[in-house]
């Protein structure tokens, strides 16, 4: 892959991260909202799901991270299961795709 290739998937991937680290969200302690029932009741749906962000967000600040490690190990832009090139339409998409899309479907299939 070419150098301004990498600079740009870079300068994508360090975005995004500065983006999901401001995202932070800061929750209520679980059974601190005051009102009836229904009011408890969606509070605690919302931290819920507010939860499964934030471990979503911690997992693609992972997967951030090792793309930037394998562009600095000059493997960025190969599938870590078969070896190929990931195609450059996915890597637009997903900048820190680890699989090509035949080994990420193989392996959630």
């Amino acid at each position: 892959m070419k150098a301004k290739e990498l600079e740009r998937y870079t300068a994508q991937l360090l975005t995004k991260r500065d983006e999901l680290w401001a995202r932070g969200v800061s929750l209520p302690p679980p059974g601190t909202t005051k009102g009836d029932m229904m009011d408890m009741a969606s509070a605690d749906a919302e931290a819920d799901l507010q939860v499964r962000f934030r471990e979503t967000d911690r997992q693609m600040l992972r997967d951030i991270d090792a793309a930037l490690a394998r562009i600095r190990a000059g493997a960025f832009g190969v599938c870590v299961a078969c070896q190929r090139p990931i195609a450059k339409a996915r890597l637009e998409a997903v900048p820190w795709a680890r699989m090509c899309r035949d080994c990420e479907e193989r392996q959630q299939g």
